[in-house]
């Protein structure tokens, strides 16, 4: 198989794209030391911080995303576009990648059209399980499409389509031996059940609002919660603490080590994003998911239907979860047949090889150009 020696990676605008273009270029540089690897991301949004936080190049296109109001920014969308795709091309031209990657958000889109244009080898990394328009319209004249759930031909030729997984980041999903040092580490209560609450990088209203709406149950069922409000949020929910007893709430605007959250939490209230579903399943703790209402084709419904379905979640929505959500978790906390059931149908679901198996076709890839180069 050849190497991978010189990669673009596109996308990202939440972490649910960041974090497995990171763990793909995390797994180029363990096969090869000497790889250069570049990034592509959307000017203003979070990969722009975190992509050189992790120690990888990035450059920024002014492309935006279409709003769901009529607002000026959507007039400027066309103009946005084009001079997104003319930048990517002249990036790529310069760069000359051996293969370009997508994984989705604002920037994919250009990047991966301007590499089909341009000649370059593509592979679009597909999270859900509902596909993005913008991968959809690219998949038929790309190399190969890594997806993470069965039925995905309705959306890409069966013939691209290569089920991976979703790629994580292996500390992220790492948590064995590590409870002890998370009670440390969070101040907690050995002693309480814990529940852990994410609501993606960024944060979720609806999930902030319904601990606060259950700080009584809380209290009543001596349970602890550890709670990841995001960035946006954070300073508001401080300040809704402030004189109430929150001793057992404990307030985090973003949790950096992820493996000692997971490592805590007897159970995990969470967004159904991608990419916290595929840890979910490896780390394999009951999961009570609140899919996002506010994306695109309700796909994180559609990711969360997929465990449901399967008996490895339980689904609260998002309309019900301000009222229900608190007092569905500690009933779980309750009854631990349950949530034996939930962790061993998890199991079984879990692709913990996915981040290989796509730098795997990566490599496939490129070997199959270069005999038919010769």
């Amino acid at each position: 198989m050849m190497k991978v020696n010189r990669v673009v990676i596109s996308g990202g605008g939440t972490g649910g794209h960041i974090f497995p273009a990171l763990a793909i270029a995390d797994e180029i540089k363990r096969r090869n030391p000497e790889a250069d690897i570049l990034f592509i991301g959307a000017l203003g949004k979070m990969e722009m911080e975190k992509v050189p936080a992790a120690g990888y190049n990035i450059v920024g296109l002014p492309i935006v995303g279409l709003q769901r109001k009529l607002t000026l920014s959507n007039f400027a969308l066309p103009f946005k576009l084009v001079s997104s795709m003319y930048q990517a091309y002249r990036i790529l031209k310069r760069f000359k990648p051996d293969i370009v990657v997508g994984v989705g958000g604002y920037a994919s889109g250009p990047a991966l059209r301007s590499a089909i244009s341009a000649g370059f080898p593509a592979l679009i990394q597909e999270q859900n399980s509902f596909a993005g328009k913008a991968n959809k319209f690219v998949a038929d004249k790309v190399d190969a499409v890594c997806t993470a759930y069965d039925g995905m031909e309705k959306f890409f030729p069966k013939s691209r389509i290569v089920q991976t997984g979703n790629p994580v980041r292996s500390e992220m999903v790492d948590i064995a031996g590590k409870r002890e040092d998370a009670m440390t580490f969070f101040q907690l209560d050995p002693n309480k059940k814990t529940i852990l609450v994410v609501g993606g990088s960024l944060g979720a209203k609806t999930l902030n609002e319904s601990v606060l709406g259950g700080m009584g149950i809380i209290h009543e069922h001596g349970v602890q919660v550890l709670w990841q409000c995001g960035k946006v949020s954070h300073r508001l929910m401080e300040e809704a603490l402030k004189g109430i007893d929150h001793t057992d709430v404990h307030l985090h605007e973003f949790i950096t080590r992820m493996d000692l959250a997971y490592a805590a939490a007897d159970i995990v209230v969470s967004r159904a994003g991608a990419i916290a579903v595929s840890e979910l399943c490896i780390i394999q703790k009951p999961a009570i998911l609140v899919p996002s209402p506010n994306v695109a084709e309700d796909h994180q419904t559609k990711n969360a239907m997929a465990l449901v379905e399967k008996y490895a979640a339980v689904l609260v929505n998002d309309a019900q979860a301000r009222a229900a959500l608190m007092q569905t978790a500690v009933n779980l906390l309750q009854n631990p047949t349950e949530m034996e059931a939930l962790s061993a149908a998890m199991g079984k679901l879990a692709q913990p090889d996915a981040t290989r198996l796509i730098v795997d076709e990566l490599e496939n890839i490129l070997t199959k150009k270069a005999q038919q180069a010769r």
